[in-house]
């Protein structure tokens, strides 16, 4: 049975079944999960581990698809503001899918794990292994108290056995996490087994090492005891040797890697350095990590280009539907390339809303012309030292990620994705924009100086991208120097064809199955219109992992999907319907654009008995107040209704989804048309909607986003659109397909529209 928990992710923490612990939280989603998993869902949550511990923010993909549901024993509110907590956990489930909660938090649709069943005997053989070896082990390790064998003899399944002495054991984070995955427990008592057995070898060597140690030491020579301590472990595991051996490693690394005479030179004096210090001291490890850093670079490593048109472009069709800009970019580099070898790569910035295929069209540029890719995101950066490194001096110092990437790479030429350069912060740690600059500069990049590595390394073989959703956020330094490529959102039918081509057929190949679902185009823009809300396809996508999920488990014989089906096993997802008729006077669609895309911006206006004022709400910024102060002006001065109207009455606007914050002067022309609506009684169509904004005198001005816009009102079914005059120019760039189902109606002056809409032979025509 699939049933859903709120999910708590602990990075640095793994919990066990029948383990109880104490955790502090001290960050807010941390509480509020607590809180509501305590109200919702009787005091349970899931708990998992990402697969990498040291993951800042790990992703949704990057978390297990097991995890252990914990119950709430207690918690306390400190005085400090942290909620303390006791968790225990109760069992192992399989997680089928993580989905958002709300904006912050996500939670879970799990099952149950059935546990397999083994021969009695067998099982009782691996268990007394199991508590022998654990007995030996408890024997030769004074810091482990025999209290455990107490617990485990109040039970005698396996399952449990397993689970609470991998708790005792001093396991790493990795070793816990696949103790926590492994769901068969003969396996996992096989493999504690050899890890007790390996800790027994461990500390009887130690053992040994202290009373070699011992003997030969007096009582009051501690100090000559630390050093001679010190000298058996080298003794006995060879270090004297080792380090010979890596100092010839280190010679004949540098000598393969033919830097220039300054480089070479302070990297021999580093390594003699290295053979002078004493094993023990501290600057030892510092000297030796950088070593490992600077000599394993790619200095010269690289990899050897796909320069085939053909090929390339073959392979982008292959992975991405559309983005004929981007492809057509990389095809005017690729044959550049073979007239000009030596000519630098492009810095490309990809700007559009999230889900259009920025960062995979990225990856795959990277597979078409052979080039290893890295991803650096570089949203709410405010530190430049991420970018550039640290110095040697400071603990824990480390290079900046370009040199990080390239390491990981082992090649200097590959593409680096940087992304969100939008969201980058500039404050008191430092500007990353201008450090980005110098980075992706070709005149300055050909001796980057990364601050741990200290040595000029030469980045303009690199083919660096940029993403952001918008560009009015990019710096303005850093965007004269970027080749601007917008993406735009996809309209419902460009949907249906990605999703036939490179969606479903992804998904199936994922859960490798072989019968493909059968729906008719009409049923795909049934699910996109009424499941889907989104520029990209991103939202889609997982809208169909979860369709093709619920089918193939619950419906074997028949995979032929129509509306109802969709209704019926997407139930647990809202529909939507951006269009809802509009059946009263002061209501009006308006276009507007954000960082996500295009939407309908549903408009409603109210009059009532009272205070002469304007109430505006719905999270709106400066400018769209001020935008309702020009739209009353003007009605009112043109006299389009008596100003007695707005004598002692209020009016209300209220712009819907107040979720969302709006801002923006593209409004105007909507808000104005609501405000008539409402006072002159006439109802306005769901098929028709604005956008523009509006001066004093009834002067409609240009907008942005109009091609984002009108493919939401042509999603939206929209079928005519009133658009500034002078954006006439930009229709160039909307899709034909639009162009032919929307009218487009250009308008420079208000006047039009009250004519189209409020003449009195036109209200006497709406009335009758």
């Amino acid at each position: 049975m699939d049933y859903t928990l709120l999910v708590l992710v602990l990075k640095d923490l793994i919990i066990l079944p029948f383990q109880e612990i104490k955790l502090e939280l001290k960050d807010e989603i941390s509480k509020k999960i607590v809180k509501v998993s305590s109200k919702k869902f009787n005091d349970r949550l899931l708990i998992v581990s990402p697969q990498n511990g040291q993951e800042k923010e790990p992703s949704i993909d990057d978390l297990p698809n097991v995890g252990v549901v914990a119950y709430i024993k207690n918690k306390l509110e400190l005085s400090n503001g942290n909620l303390r907590i006791t968790i225990k956990g109760e069992k192992r489930i399989r997680v089928l899918q993580y989905e958002p909660f709300s904006s912050d938090v996500i939670d879970a649709i799990i099952t149950d794990i059935i546990l397999p069943k083994f021969e009695e005997n067998g099982e009782r053989v691996i268990r007394n292994k199991l508590i022998a070896t654990l007995n030996e082990y408890i024997e030769v390790t004074p810091n482990v108290s025999n209290s455990i064998l107490k617990v485990i003899d109040e039970n005698k399944e396996l399952d449990f056995l397993t689970d609470v002495i991998t708790t005792f054991l001093p396991l790493n984070h990795s070793q816990k996490l696949e103790y926590m995955k492994e769901l068969n427990s003969e396996k996992r008592a096989l493999l504690l087994i050899k890890d007790i057995k390996l800790e027994i070898r461990y500390n009887k060597l130690e053992e040994k090492i202290d009373n070699n140690v011992q003997i030969r030491l007096s009582k009051e020579q501690e100090e000559y005891f630390l050093k001679e301590k010190i000298k058996e472990i080298e003794a006995n595991l060879g270090i004297k040797e080792d380090n010979d051996q890596e100092l010839k490693e280190y010679y004949h690394k540098l000598e393969k890697l033919s830097l220039n005479s300054k480089t070479t030179q302070k990297l021999k004096e580093e390594i003699k350095k290295l053979e002078k210090i004493s094993s023990n001291s501290p600057e030892n490890s510092v000297i030796r990590s950088y070593l490992n850093w600077v000599l394993n670079l790619p200095w010269h490593n690289e990899t050897k280009e796909n320069l085939n048109v053909k090929s390339v472009l073959n392979s982008l069709n292959k992975s991405h539907y559309g983005l004929e800009e981007v492809k057509k970019r990389i095809e005017d580099y690729v044959n550049i390339k073979n007239i000009n070898p030596e000519i630098s790569s492009p810095i490309i910035c990809l700007i559009g809303p999230p889900g259009v295929g920025k960062t995979t069209i990225t990856s795959s540029i990277a597979a078409a012309l052979n080039r290893e890719f890295y991803k650096i995101s570089v949203g709410g950066l405010n530190d430049s030292t991420e970018l550039i490194g640290s110095r040697r001096t400071y603990l824990g110092a480390l290079p900046g990620k370009i040199i990080q990437g390239l390491r990981k790479c082992n090649t200097n030429n590959p593409v680096i994705l940087i992304d969100e350069v939008d969201k980058m912060v500039k404050d008191y740690k430092g500007d990353p924009a201008s450090t980005l600059l110098d980075i992706l500069d070709s005149t300055q990049n050909k001796a980057f100086v990364d601050n741990y590595i200290e040595e000029p390394f030469d980045l303009s073989n690199v083919f660096f991208i940029l993403t952001a959703n918008s560009k009015d956020n990019i710096p303005l330094t850093l965007y004269d120097r970027l080749e601007i490529i917008e993406l735009s959102s996809y309209t419902v039918f460009e949907k249906v064809d990605i999703v036939k081509k490179y969606i479903l057929p992804k998904i199936y190949e994922e859960f490798k199955i072989t019968k493909k679902l059968v729906m008719k185009d009409e049923t795909l823009i049934y699910l996109i219109n009424n499941y889907t809300k989104e520029a990209g396809v991103r939202g889609l996508t997982r809208v169909l992992k979860t369709l093709v999920t619920k089918v193939i488990t619950s419906k074997p014989d028949s995979y032929t999907i129509n509306n109802l089906d969709i209704a019926k096993y997407l139930k647990d997802y809202n529909s939507i319907d951006d269009n809802k008729e509009i059946r009263e006077p002061g209501i009006v669609n308006g276009l507007a654009y954000s960082n996500a895309g295009g939407t309908i911006l549903r408009i409603e206006c109210s009059i009532y008995n009272g205070e002469e004022k304007t109430i505006v709400t719905g999270s709106l910024g400066e400018v769209l107040k001020e935008s309702i102060a020009v739209a009353s002006s003007y009605i009112k001065e043109k006299n389009y209704v008596s100003n007695t109207e707005f004598y002692n009455h209020t009016i209300h606007l209220h712009l819907l989804d107040t979720a969302t914050k709006k801002e923006g002067p593209s409004c105007g022309v909507a808000i104005t048309t609501a405000l008539l609506s409402k006072l002159l009684e006439v109802k306005m169509s769901k098929e028709v909607a604005f956008t523009g904004e509006i001066s004093l005198k009834g002067n409609i001005l240009k907008v942005g986003g109009l091609k984002e816009k009108l493919i939401a009102a042509y999603n939206a079914g929209i079928k005519k659109v009133y658009i500034p005059e002078d954006n006439g120019i930009d229709l160039a760039e909307v899709p034909k397909q639009i162009l032919d189902n929307v009218e487009i109606k250009l308008v420079n002056n208000y006047a039009t529209i009250y004519n189209d809409f409020f003449q009195t032979s036109e209200i006497e025509n709406n009335i009758s």
